[in-house]
């Protein structure tokens, strides 16, 4: 469990397999105030900021993640989500898949989710 407890349901936020890292789908829900805001962009940096709190947990920053996967509410804010992300991550970005889902799961109270991020990290082996 992260000390941020960004998790909402009985799933693991981090798991390590050798060098990997993956990372459960993050959403656009502040960790302290259990609220989201209704716009996609401000939905689209928690989701990161999210991302990042637990990449750091490992160690880890955004140029270790390999790999994304987003998934929206509506494919129309596609644009506003990419310009989010792309101020997120350096050269080479991370491979990535975009999709758009029915719903994402109500957390936040009345404010309906509409951006949800997950992630693969990689990162070497330190030499001893």
């Amino acid at each position: 469990m992260t000390d941020l407890n960004l998790t909402f349901g009985p799933y693991t936020p981090v798991r390590k397999a050798g060098n990997f890292y993956f990372i459960s789908g993050q959403v656009g829900v502040d960790p302290l105030t259990k609220t989201a805001s209704a716009d996609v962009a401000q939905q689209t940096k928690q989701v990161l900021y999210n991302l990042e709190s637990l990449l750091a947990e490992q160690n880890l920053t955004m140029n270790d993640v390999i790999k994304t996967a987003i998934f929206v509410t509506n494919i129309d804010d596609f644009a506003s989500v990419n310009a989010v992300y792309e101020t997120f991550f350096d050269n080479p970005r991370p491979a990535r898949s975009t999709v758009q889902v029915a719903a994402l799961p109500k957390v936040a109270g009345e404010t309906p989710l509409v951006v949800e991020i997950e992630a693969v990290a990689y990162k070497e082996a330190e030499a001893a």
